[in-house]
């Protein structure tokens, strides 16, 4: 089966990406990239996601709201998330979660929000797209009363603890890994769990333009990170698993297109 690297991960709705996406795109089919997963953190950007999905070849997106914007969230916003989720485009529920280290939202709300969004996920019968930082074990316990109901989900942009992969990986969640592993100072960490993570399991995202790989070089002019960059994780990913690149790419193809069920 011939395959490209897929990008599960791409905040195209950033304005630092503003009227460059289908430009954006281009260059990363010619990187071999491609498909790409725009990511929707809230109402509005879920909209914005759907709408670049429908003007752009080669999209698909999640649709959710991340746990900052959890205090905002009314019963039109989960309204309005229902129906983006009937889009044929929309194969995610997400970003969502919970985030108790910065608190932007209180942590009840961002509970309550995420108990919305995993009944609309159940409802649906999509897959989540899920945040999480310095809320493990709450998480943890909100995805397990769940499990039965759920399609699966992917941890995106996992840093986490050894303990903390296997409690994700025990759930049959997928893991996203992003540039955090080629960065030899906080990534320390997450270098070493790499071969720990199942080949059958493992998901790669840019989560452009953020995460630029601290390694990469050149450099790009204003630190920006692209879809263009994902073969040069993928390449981090596979050295740490000692496998050969061209099997990381057959089962991370095959893996997003099981997750999500893609029609690639």
């Amino acid at each position: 089966m011939t395959c490209s690297w897929i990008d599960i991960g791409v905040n195209l709705t950033d304005k630092r990406f503003a009227d460059q996406q289908a430009e954006l795109v281009e260059t990363a089919r010619a990187a071999g990239v491609g498909p790409l997963i725009v990511t929707g953190t809230d109402a509005r950007s879920s909209e914005m996601a759907l709408a670049l999905c429908r003007q752009i070849d080669g999209l698909y997106c999640t649709a959710g709201v991340h746990p900052h914007d959890a205090k905002q969230v009314t019963n039109e916003t989960l309204t309005a998330l229902r129906q983006l989720c009937q889009a044929d485009e929309v194969i995610a529920v997400g970003e969502t979660g919970l985030d108790f280290n910065r608190n932007f939202s209180p942590p009840e709300q961002q509970v309550r929000v995420f108990e919305a969004q995993l009944e609309l996920a159940a409802e649906c019968g999509l897959p989540l797209f899920l945040h999480e930082r310095d809320a493990h074990q709450r998480q943890l316990e909100m995805l397990t009363s769940h499990r039965d109901q759920l399609h699966g989900g992917v941890a995106h942009c996992f840093t986490g603890s050894k303990r903390e992969l296997f409690n994700y990986l025990d759930l049959d969640l997928y893991i996203g890994i992003t540039g955090w592993v080629c960065d030899e100072r906080r990534g320390d960490e997450l270098r070493r769990l790499i071969p720990h993570i199942p080949l059958d399991r493992l998901l790669l995202e840019t989560d452009a333009p953020y995460l630029l790989p601290r390694d990469l070089r050149p450099k790009p002019k204003g630190g920006r990170n692209e879809p263009r960059f994902l073969p040069h994780i993928a390449a981090a990913v596979a050295a740490l698993q000692n496998n050969p690149l061209e099997e990381l790419q057959q089962a991370c193809f095959e893996n997003t297109q099981r997750l999500f069920r893609l029609p690639l």
